[in-house]
């Protein structure tokens, strides 16, 4: 499907770009993306993968990531029945869906990428998508985080009085988009069009190469009693922290929720960046050495990418210029109109799935225009805090495995974006309307 998807983009820019007289900023643009899709996204993605796996590794040879893969163990097997329960698959996902729910971007697209990886291990027939990678990918589009802190963000910069007031109609769109996508993606694995036949002998012995199984970790050492005790009194001064910027500012106008939000997005990272490794080291690990050993990954696996976010991203920067968002918007508006989709969202909901930066861009214009605390801003907030930019997440994650048949992978995530904008739409209304 995203050939056809990526060839019409192309295709249509050029013709909507000719009639309308924007041929220069079609090229323009398709220039720039590319530079954009290499030197800002690919090339700091390199450094930040790089530091992400090294701690994914770290985690791995604590044994955290094993204990979370055994506590989510009954869960994880009726997503994913085809890995098995003690493949180190699960474990990268786990730690995937974690960051995601605690909105932690910059570290939970490593972190998937890494399970891509793994789960590429037992592809029988490389180059093309097995159905727990599009479960996977759907749970991601899906984007289920507990708190849509870039969205907040622009409400609380944009003037409002209560920007975290999104917080519950974005859970309550998150959450019904995502049950769609895992709904969506197991009956989409049944179409006669998306069904893979099992792998013959020919097929696995060429996968043979691919589908080597990873060394057994090693099992780490016990934690002695003196390291518990550091370990505590370490837990213990980030408890101490998170009081403080909790409690103790007091009589100001944030309110405690506000406060409690900010907090734990300041101390995640740091919390997750020191906490592993002192684990790891008191379980006897050689954290350098095994942080150097996994953060190897990193530099390689976003050269793998560029190739996809540059295609992905001329395409979509071009229709863009050329004017073909705005023509669907005028077109689609009478008919989403008549079912009370608010007409004004409509740019929000068809840039989305095909841009970050550009369905941002519209949050905070409608913010301005309209203000912050309005119905309208709050439903696009809720939209930018409950969907993911499909299109991209695909072409990363794909890309990073050299997976260019995707099956059923965009459907799954489009039908999740429908019905997380949907959802978001209908929500804010009962909330605010």
């Amino acid at each position: 499907m995203l050939n056809y998807i990526w060839l019409a983009l192309i295709l249509l820019a050029v013709v909507i770009g000719g009639a309308q007289g924007r041929m220069e900023a079609v090229t323009k643009e398709a220039i720039d993306r590319a530079s954009f899709a290499v030197v800002h996204l690919a090339l700091p993605l390199a450094g930040i993968m790089t530091l992400w796996l090294g701690i994914m590794r770290l985690a791995e040879r604590a044994g955290l990531v094993q204990v979370l893969a055994r506590g989510l163990r009954p869960l994880l097997r009726r997503l994913f029945p085809e890995v098995p329960a003690e493949h180190p698959a699960m474990g990268a996902m786990v730690m995937n869906m974690a960051a995601n729910l605690l909105g932690l971007g910059n570290a939970a697209t490593p972190l998937g990428l890494r399970a891509m990886k793994l789960l590429e291990a037992l592809n029988p027939r490389p180059g093309t998508a097995t159905n727990a990678m599009c479960t996977f990918l759907a749970i991601n589009t899906a984007s289920l985080q507990l708190i849509p802190i870039t969205a907040i963000g622009v409400l609380a910069a944009s003037g409002s009085a209560n920007p975290t007031a999104i917080v519950g109609t974005a859970l309550l769109a998150s959450f019904t988009a995502a049950a769609c996508a895992i709904t969506a993606v197991k009956l989409y694995a049944r179409l006669p069009w998306y069904r893979l036949a099992p792998a013959n002998a020919a097929e696995r012995a060429a996968a043979a190469p691919v589908a080597e199984p990873e060394p057994e970790l090693p099992e780490p050492a016990a934690l002695t009693k003196p390291g518990i005790l550091l370990l505590v009194g370490f837990l213990g001064l980030f408890a101490w922290l998170f009081f403080r910027l909790v409690w103790l500012p007091g009589g100001g106008a944030e309110t405690l929720f506000v406060r409690t939000v900010k907090a734990v997005s300041l101390l995640a990272i740091p919390f997750l960046l020191s906490v592993i490794p002192l684990v790891a080291a008191l379980r006897r690990v050689k954290v350098y050495e095994e942080f150097v050993e996994g953060a190897k990954e990193g530099f390689q696996t976003a050269v793998r990418i560029m190739p996809y976010l540059v295609a992905i991203l001329v395409a979509i920067g071009m229709f863009r210029a050329a004017g073909g968002i705005e023509l669907l918007t005028r077109g689609l508006a009478p008919v989403l109109a008549v079912v009370g989709f608010p007409t004004e969202l409509v740019p929000m909901a068809f840039l989305r799935p095909l841009s970050g930066s550009g369905s941002l861009g519209v949050l905070t214009d409608i913010a301005k225009t309209h203000g912050a605390d309005s119905l309208l801003a709050r439903t696009a907030a809720t939209i930018f805090g409950s969907t993911e930019t499909t299109f991209y997440v695909l072409a990363v994650y794909f890309g990073s495995v050299n997976v260019r048949r995707t099956r059923h992978a965009l459907a799954a995530g489009l039908t999740a974006d429908v019905v997380g904008i949907a959802a978001a739409v209908f929500f804010c209304w009962v909330m605010f309307g």
